[in-house]
Parts: C-alpha cells; sequence; structure tokens
C-alpha cells in the first residue's frame, strides 16, 4: 500500500475539528482513516506552531538549524579563506627578503 501524503489544509481541517471539540479524535480517525499517533502528532505541530504549522512562512525546525548551520559554516569558510589569503602573502614576503629557511632549495 503506497504512503499516504495529505495536504497542509487537510491537516488544518482535522486538527481544527479536533481542537474546536467538533469531534473527537476517534471519530476523525475513523472518518479519515487516519492512524491515532498521526492526527496527535499533527495536534503537537498545531499546538507548536498555530496556523503557521505546515506552511513554508513557518519553516520547521529542522529547516532552521540546517539554515543557520549553513549560515555558520559559510561564515567559518569566508574566515579560513582570508586567513589562508595573509598567510600566503606573508610567505612571498618573507621568501622575497630571504628569511624562510628551508624553502628555495636553501
Amino acid at each position: 500500500m503506497p504512503k499516504r501524503t495529505f495536504d497542509r489544509e487537510f491537516k488544518l481541517q482535522v486538527v481544527r475539528q479536533l481542537v474546536n471539540g467538533e469531534k473527537r479524535l476517534s471519530q476523525l480517525c475513523r472518518e479519515h482513516s487516519l492512524c491515532q499517533t498521526l492526527v496527535r502528532r499533527w495536534r503537537e505541530q498545531y499546538d507548536a506552531h498555530g496556523e503557521l504549522a505546515w506552511s513554508n512562512a513557518g519553516g520547521s525546525h529542522v529547516e532552521r538549524d540546517a539554515e543557520a548551520r549553513v549560515a555558520a559554516l559559510e561564515a567559518a569558510l569566508g574566515r579560513a579563506h582570508l586567513e589562508i589569503e595573509f598567510l600566503r602573502h606573508a610567505l612571498k614576503q618573507l621568501e622575497k627578503r630571504g628569511s624562510v629557511p628551508g624553502r628555495n632549495g636553501k
């Protein structure tokens, strides 16, 4: 049996009915052939993010953490690149003065 996917509006509809007391968990699960664990997870996500749950604007913690991690790594890479360029320049200056032992066959 293929895995089903549910769009944002469907999830919101189900969770709103649960939160507002319109329908009980077991009734919603029976009507839509859903697992109670899944609907409980949706409820937790709705409680945490409200109407922004499952929207791109809200973003998930994993996505935000990944974006922050990428930004931190990019910044570190930029600093490392600058440091390497600085050290290359300093080494060239020392080589011009002949102050670097063991380089250029000396």
